[in-house]
């Protein structure tokens, strides 16, 4: 009978694995993949690898935490509770990605084993009051962060880095030497080509911080209950979250990358800099971050942000000589049509709120967000207070 447990909550685990590698991956590679740095199959590759390094070095430690801090008594993780705290987790985190919103893993998981805890009694308000509070600090400094860099600076540093993409590929192979090596093609740039590789790298560093945080996820309570070893339970979720990275992550990746704002080089840049100093910060400090949220606000503050700019005395001093170059001109103003602005040369770049800032996506991501935890809490709670074969 207990084997058969085990198996069970192997399998539980890795759903909701295979559902943490479709809720992390849009965060992560989801700036890359919206400016066209890279594509949808080459970020779960990247996503999978450095998320089981970061899994393998520090994830272990937060798995502990999870599975001995958050509770008084470790001994509530029973193989039944287990794999009861693993379903919920597992079925929140399906809802959100079945509907294309990448929700917080860490408060899904929190959220469940604090149901647990809370229905016997067991909860540590002073850990989870301290998880809390950062999890609603650290998503609003990545947005302010996020939204002075858009307001005030992301035009000048647009014109520094001028990266936006190219057509065409990115890189051409060479097969003229006796070995084929990969080359830039001949519509590639220099600086086009070391901010794509900027931005490929900041991506890795983010899948790096999920892993230390987010392995916990999926295999802290079989941890914790002594039904899985450590080193065995890191492989095992990660094969599972690289399977969710592969399939269902192309939603998310979808809604993070094109639905959500605009994203050229510059801008995958500033929010995947934002959310990655904060997530590796968080994991520093022992808190699971909550990677998904911070991530979407960085993406939210740099849209209103570049949306909202003000416009500056030099700005209009600009647009009222480019208005006296012509009648066109003097034309396409009275129209309404916008002139370049400080860091964009042609009129066309010029991007409009709506371009930007989607407030019909954001409503759905924010709600999703909320939501998708509260399921968790709230199922695992229920079934843990009032179904009676669990044991606590």
């Amino acid at each position: 009978m207990v084997a058969v447990l085990v198996l069970v909550g192997v399998f539980v685990a890795v759903f909701v694995g295979y559902n943490v590698g479709g809720a992390t991956t849009g965060p992560a590679f989801g700036p890359a993949v919206g400016a066209d740095a890279i594509s949808k199959t080459w970020a779960a590759a990247l996503m999978t690898i450095f998320f089981f390094v970061g899994a393998w070095t520090i994830g272990r430690r937060v798995v502990d935490t999870l599975g001995t801090e958050l509770v008084h008594d470790p001994g509530v993780f029973t193989l039944e509770a287990s794999i009861g705290v693993l379903f919920f987790i597992g079925l929140a985190l399906f809802i959100g990605n079945f509907f294309g919103v990448p929700a917080s893993t860490s408060m899904t998981a929190v959220g469940a084993i604090a149901g647990l805890g809370l229905a016997g009694g067991e909860l540590n308000w002073a850990v989870m009051g301290e998880i809390a509070v950062w999890w609603l600090v650290a998503p609003f400094i990545g947005f302010w962060i996020s939204l002075i860099i858009g307001r005030y600076f992301y035009a000048y540093l647009n014109r520094m880095v001028a990266m936006e993409r190219s057509e065409g590929p990115l890189l051409t192979v060479d097969r003229s030497r006796a070995v084929p090596v990969p080359a830039a093609s001949e519509t590639t740039s220099r600086r086009e080509l070391s901010g794509v590789f900027t931005v490929i790298v900041i991506g890795c560093v983010m899948a790096f911080s999920s892993g230390t945080s987010n392995i916990a996820n999926a295999i802290a309570p079989l941890v914790g209950s002594g039904a899985l070893e450590m080193n065995p339970a890191i492989v095992i979720g990660c094969l599972a979250v690289g399977i969710g990275t592969f399939t269902i992550a192309r939603r998310t990746l979808e809604t993070m990358g094109n639905d959500l704002t605009e994203l050229p080089l510059t801008a995958a840049i500033v929010v995947a800099t934002v959310s990655a100093t904060l997530v590796t910060f968080l994991s520093w400090i022992g808190i699971p971050a909550s990677f998904v949220v911070i991530a979407t606000m960085s993406i939210i503050g740099l849209g209103w942000g570049r949306a909202t700019r003000p416009v500056t005395v030099l700005e209009s001093v600009r647009r009222e000589q480019a208005a006296k170059l012509s009648v066109g001109a003097l034309a396409a103003d009275e129209e309404g049509e916008k002139l370049p602005s400080i860091g964009q040369e042609n009129p066309a770049d010029v991007p409009s709120a709506s371009d930007l800032f989607d407030p019909a996506t954001t409503g759905r991501v924010v709600l999703m967000q909320n939501v998708v935890p509260a399921i968790a809490t709230l199922g695992a709670y229920l079934t843990f207070r009032f179904v009676p074969v669990f044991g606590i």
